[in-house]
């Protein structure tokens, strides 16, 4: 075969339906700057891009979880389609989104046919088990020994695995997980979209009534984010009586129960990126008590925009700020300390714009052009070591799979 082929990439995600959360904006960050030159793609997913695309799909079935409706997980045990489609397809490198069925499902079809692998480290199910079991807490230690060997069984088979901070490798290194596959890559942010130019003083004021300090949060409003504690932080500044407007971007399973406990809030549902770069230009403070993320991209944007954060010392996130200097970390479920440190920020004025300058400036440093042709440099490098470095590794033993199905 002659070399000017094109690299053949299969790309395996449950769910791309793009905007859908921070894992999946990542991923078309890349999928909208495939060179096509150089490069094909083919994506296996239970939830495929509603738009067209120049590259192959293969919708799998799929079915909702029983723990969060908002996600589907894919089935690819049943789709001999699939096998037929890659073998069909025949690709120089595999890219896994997550460890689910459809992940492993793509890691064994790579494993027996000598692809190597790359992965980015998008959820951090561990710290997840506490809420989806919150109800069953007898069951939290076994659920993270499964997701611990489900890592270690992942990962380790993996050639290259991106990861977005470095405290997320040490959360990593500590499941089990051998360091020489890690890599970190953090996460780009859009400077053109986020940055402090987009304050709007009357935009803000006409969904607040008023001219008061806005204390904002912004994300999914699902209960992975510790918003028990959120309003906890609510209640202490109702007590406290401060000034100021609580705003609350987002939608999600948690939404009516938010509504319920914060009840002086302004909850303003799904933001488009634009109007969200008007929120974050246009508040003062970004509270975020979340000790879920592997890296936080909300935390990121706000910094871009001038929105202070005062954040959980936890999580990923809490790599994104130096504390004291570009925003606060508190202890995650320490709802006083947030309130302390926002009243700190709303009545030192040079601290505050000092933080702000400094968060400007280090958000303008995660370039997504830069992460986006490290991405694809590595495809390349892990294509033309296809043949050489796998033909003597031994093929994984069955056993190591979540499922027993057939593949």
């Amino acid at each position: 075969m002659h070399n000017h082929r094109k690299i053949r990439v299969a790309f395996f995600a449950d769910i791309l339906t793009r905007d859908y959360d921070g894992a999946i904006k990542t991923m078309y960050h890349l999928i909208d700057n495939i060179p096509e030159e150089k490069f094909e793609f083919m994506f296996c997913s239970g939830m495929p891009p509603k738009e067209k695309m120049n590259h192959r799909i293969v919708e799998i079935p799929s079915f909702v979880l029983p723990f969060n409706s908002n996600y589907k997980a894919s089935l690819p045990y049943f789709s001999n389609k699939l096998t037929k489609e890659l073998t069909d397809f025949n690709p120089d490198v595999i890219h896994i989104a997550t460890p689910s069925p459809l992940g492993f499902f793509g890691l064994y079809y790579a494993k027996r046919n000598h692809i190597p692998t790359l992965s980015i480290y998008h959820t951090n199910f561990l710290s997840y088990m506490k809420h989806y079991f919150k109800s069953l807490p007898f069951l939290i230690k076994p659920v993270e020994t499964i997701v611990k060997y489900a890592y270690r069984s992942f990962y380790n088979f993996c050639k290259t695995v991106y990861v977005p901070t470095l405290q997320m490798i040490r959360e990593l290194k500590e499941c089990g997980v051998a360091e020489n596959n890690l890599k970190l890559w953090q996460r780009g942010i859009a400077v053109d979209i986020f940055n402090p130019s987009k304050k709007d003083k009357n935009f803000i004021r006409q969904l607040t009534g008023n001219d008061k300090p806005n204390i904002l949060f912004a994300s999914r409003l699902v209960w992975e984010k510790n918003m028990e504690t959120l309003f906890n932080i609510y209640d202490e500044v109702q007590a406290q009586q401060l000034d100021v407007n609580f705003i609350i971007a987002g939608s999600g399973v948690a939404e009516q129960e938010a509504r319920k406990r914060m009840k002086k809030a302004f909850f303003l549902g799904f933001l488009d990126h634009e109007n969200l770069a008007k929120v974050y230009a246009s508040s003062d403070v970004f509270v975020f008590p979340s000790v879920s993320e592997t890296f936080g991209n909300v935390v990121v944007e706000a910094m871009a925009c001038g929105c202070v954060p005062v954040i959980a010392r936890g999580g990923g996130s809490q790599a994104l700020v130096k504390n004291g200097e570009t925003g606060f970390l508190c202890e995650p479920c320490n709802a006083a300390e947030y309130v302390e440190n926002m009243k700190t920020l709303l009545t030192n004025l040079p601290l505050k714009e000092k933080m702000q300058s400094r968060g400007v400036e280090y958000a303008s440093t995660l370039n997504w052009d830069h992460l986006v042709n490290e991405y694809f440099t590595d495809l390349e490098t892990l294509a033309t070591h296809h043949y050489s470095s796998y033909t003597n590794e031994a093929i994984l033993p069955n056993e190591i799979y979540p499922t027993n199905f057939a593949v």
